[in-house]
């Protein structure tokens, strides 16, 4: 995991104090962070960012993270432009192993080609050093159940106003000449 400065909301985990019998973590965002992460999802207001978490040992020197996250938002409906509160509730489960690991490798085939499986396990994420930030990867779980189009209740879009061909006509140019042309 790269980041370019700090992250909205972080909780860094070192690797070596993670054992084998995973270890219950419950992380929440203080005002600061629930700031900066409403400014990083681009959202009006972020009440609340909760996680219940399992971190433990995945085969030998990777790590699992397993629980749930729950977050409220304010966003801004597409339809009325009015405040809508938005819940959000999603599982987490991601693996992170060791740069250069084995693990990370993405099978090929011969030709060279990826074969990714859609309804498969994603790849391990990549960690470097000996530290994890398991609230970047809150973060980004939340981030990616955020709804793009928040719709208040009821909000719906007026009909459809189209234009007919004689609507979409140009006006001739000329045609104030041609009543000169006349007299």
């Amino acid at each position: 995991m790269k980041h370019e400065g700090k992250p909205a909301f972080s909780y860094p985990v070192r690797v070596g104090h993670i054992s084998a019998n995973p270890v219950s973590v419950h992380l929440s965002a203080n005002d600061a962070e629930r700031r900066a992460l409403a400014e990083l999802w681009k959202v009006n207001e972020v009440r609340s960012l909760v996680a219940d978490l399992q971190i433990g040992r995945w085969k030998k020197d990777g790590v699992k993270i397993k629980g749930e996250v729950r977050a409220e938002l304010v966003q801004t409906c597409v339809v009325t432009l009015e405040p809508v509160i938005a819940g959000i509730s999603e599982p987490i489960e991601a693996i992170f192993v060791p740069e250069g690991s084995r693990l990370a490798r993405q099978a090929d085939n011969d030709g060279g080609e990826m074969i990714l499986d859609p309804g498969g396990p994603d790849i391990p994420d990549t960690f470097t050093g000996d530290t994890i930030d398991v609230g970047v990867a809150v973060s980004e779980h939340v981030a990616l159940a955020i709804d793009p189009y928040p719709r208040k209740d009821g909000a719906v879009f007026g009909e459809r106003i189209e234009s007919s061909a004689a609507d979409d006509k140009r006006p001739n140019p000329f045609a104030a000449l041609k009543d000169l042309k006349k007299d």
